[in-house]
Order: C-alpha cells, then structure tokens, then sequence
C-alpha cells in the first residue's frame, strides 16, 4: 500500500484521536445515565415499566407508523414480523444473499426456507428488475399465491435489507409485490432516520423490523422493534412476543406457544435517550460523509459509496468499492494493522453451510460484489 493509504489511516485516527479507531461505537451522555437510573430506582428494569411503553410510543412516532412493538434483538423483531405476516413452514421468503445472517436464520425460525435473490449495484439491496423477470420464469399463480415451479412450495414473502443504511427502491418492490401477491417484509434493521422519496424506511412493509444492537446509529444494548400501521398484527405481535399471557390479576393463562421477547425497561429506559438524538446523530453521519469524501479522493481505484437516488440515508457504515486494481484483503490487513478498524461485507449467505442447498437466482452481481466492499469506522462525529 502507498502513502496516500497511510495519510488516510492517519487522517482517520486524528479524526477520532485514537489510535485505534473501532468500526463503530455507541455514543452516551449524562441523559442515558439519567434514564437508566431513574428505571433502577423504580425497581422495574426488566420486561414490563413506564420506559417499554413510552419508548414504543417514541418510536412509532420517529419513523412515522401507528405501532412499534419493543423486543430483546432485531433477529426476534424479523421472527415476529415474518410469523405474523402469515409465514408458515414449508414456505419459501425471497431476500438478498447479501445480508446479515439473522435474516435467513429469522426465517428459518418459522420453518421457511430462505430464496436467494441479487442485488443493485446501485443500492446494495434487492434489485428489482432482475427479481421480477426471475419470478417471470419460475413462479406461477395459483388461486391468488405464488408458488415456485421448481420445488411446488408457495412463496410467502419479500424480505428486503437495506443495506448499511441506504434505502432499497421500495415503490418498485411494492409494486412486484402486488403483481405477485408477495408480502413486504422489511429488514430495517440498519436503516432506521433513512428515507425514500420522503417516507422512513420500516414504513412501507406490511410489517418491518428494527435492530438496536450495540453497533447500530442508536442501542438500546441490546434489542429490537417490529413496526407496522396494522394494529391487530401489533397487538398479536405483543401478545406472542409475551408468552402469550392472557391479561389477569393473578392467573398465569397462556393461549399458545409463543416467545419470551419483550424488551426490557432498562434497556428501553436507554433507547428513550438514544431516540432523542438520533436527529443529531443523522446530521454527524453525514458530517462525516462529507469528509470521508475528502479523505478517499486521492486514493486510486476506491470509490465512496453514497446515498442512492430518491434517497436520504442514516449511513450507518461508510462503504468504500474497490476496483480490480485492488486486493479486497490487502487493504483491510494494512487499514486494521495501522490502528483503522475495517471489515469485509458479510459472507454472502447462499454459501454458509446452513443455506447452501437453498433455491437461488443467479447472484452475479453479489458474487462480484463481495470481493470489492469494505466498511470502515463509522462512529458519529461532531463537526469540527
């Protein structure tokens, strides 16, 4: 690597004035301490409390939907939304290859079978285009629902992930979904403050889901939230994500098999805190947009990825594409050994032991992909 890499290197930790500069760390203040305490000093910091509630509340409010439902990781919140969505076992749930592992595994919760589908260059989500000439040749209708040609399972679900925060073209899916009596199921787990053509992401799906792990644009330590402007399936989401207790002063009645997922108040009590900076936190991610853009200029055969067309993303990782003058694992052993933490895209899912016998389409785009994308630090920053 040359001395413009090393610049970058240190222009990176003089940024964060670290020496090693993480991928991406929560961010607290004295109001998270705040909260936290004030839910400890209640007593109720596990899954029932004032903070579970207000921060549904919050929440539903921020990206504009009528029901937020709070639960223990964006895994179970994706668990939920499929299973309320009419997901059975035997079904097959279209998503990308390339995305994080818990969207299979969600599936594979229901008893599904995930269907790989590729992906934009242009947005590194599902592409739509690509997917409908793909149903085009597959798939048949029969009396009102999709089924593969293939193995004769129906076809439930679209999942689609929005990748490191940018936004996927969601009217065009919609779109494909309603063609194909397909249910929009959106992996908003990275994307939550990002728009398209105006309307959050986590807001077009019959149901999505949200995750606020510690790495994400704002943490609740660990935890989730399944959205949705369909109140029965929020308030069956609730009730399942709660074991199924039928309400009463002292019986324990329990309707169904169901799941203990519910958030718990401490965690929301930090979410609440977290919630109320993330219009700050939009504004020094795309501070650092802005001087990423700089720092990547001078170095050849690397290309900043930004925001696709018709929309404004959280950037929750900064994403550089590396041209085929460049060896993907060359420059992540230089960047992580000069103190600048840096990491490849996830193992493309169709080849994970699990899900390698899965149905596929052609993932040539992903597959070329994968050798060229690299997340480096992404930690808001305040400007100046």
């Amino acid at each position: 690597m040359n001395n413009r890499w090393m610049q970058f290197a240190e222009r990176v930790k003089e940024m964060y004035g670290k020496d090693f500069v993480p991928l991406h760390e929560p961010t607290f203040n004295e109001k998270e301490l705040e909260y936290v305490t004030d839910c400890i000093k209640t007593g109720w910091v596990s899954s029932v409390g004032a903070y579970v509630t207000r921060f549904e509340e919050d929440l539903a409010k921020f990206v504009g939907v009528k029901r937020a439902v709070a639960v223990v990781n964006g895994t179970a919140a994706l668990h939920i939304a499929l299973k309320v969505a009419g997901v059975e076992a035997d079904d097959e749930v279209l998503m990308p290859s390339l995305t994080f592992i818990a969207t299979a595994n969600a599936v594979s919760y229901c008893g599904a079978i995930p269907h790989f589908i590729d992906v934009h260059e242009e947005t590194l989500g599902v592409d739509p285009y690509k997917l409908d000439t793909y149903l085009t040749e597959i798939s048949e209708l029969r009396n009102g629902e999709l089924y593969n040609k293939e193995t004769n399972r129906r076809i439930k679900a679209l999942v689609p992930m929005h990748t490191f925060g940018h936004a996927v073209e969601l009217e065009e899916l919609q779109v494909i979904c309603e063609k194909y009596h397909l249910i929009l199921v959106e992996d908003a787990a990275e994307s939550l403050g990002t728009y398209y053509k105006g309307k959050q992401t986590g807001s077009f799906g019959k149901v999505s889901a949200i995750s606020f792990n510690g790495n994400k644009i704002m943490t609740t330590g660990g935890g989730g939230a399944i959205l949705t402007d369909d109140e029965a399936l929020a308030d069956y989401a609730k009730h399942i994500t709660t074991t199924a207790k039928v309400p009463h002063r002292w019986e324990f009645e329990h309707d169904e098999v169901a799941f203990n997922y519910r958030l718990p108040n401490i965690n929301a009590a930090l979410g609440c805190a977290q919630l109320e900076k993330m219009p700050e936190f939009i504004k020094q991610k795309r501070a650092l947009t802005a001087f990423y853009e700089e720092l990547v200029a001078p170095l050849e055969g690397v290309t900043l990825f930004k925001e696709p067309a018709n929309s404004f993303s959280n950037y929750w990782l900064h994403t550089l594409i590396l041209d085929d003058t460049l060896v993907r694992d060359d420059v992540l052993a230089f960047l992580n050994d000069h103190g600048v933490m840096s990491r490849p895209i996830w193992t493309p899912l169709h080849k994970l032991k699990p899900y390698r016998d899965c149905p596929r389409a052609d993932l040539s785009t992903i597959e070329r992909l994968n050798k060229k994308i690299i997340n480096i630090p992404s930690t808001p920053i305040k400007e100046g």
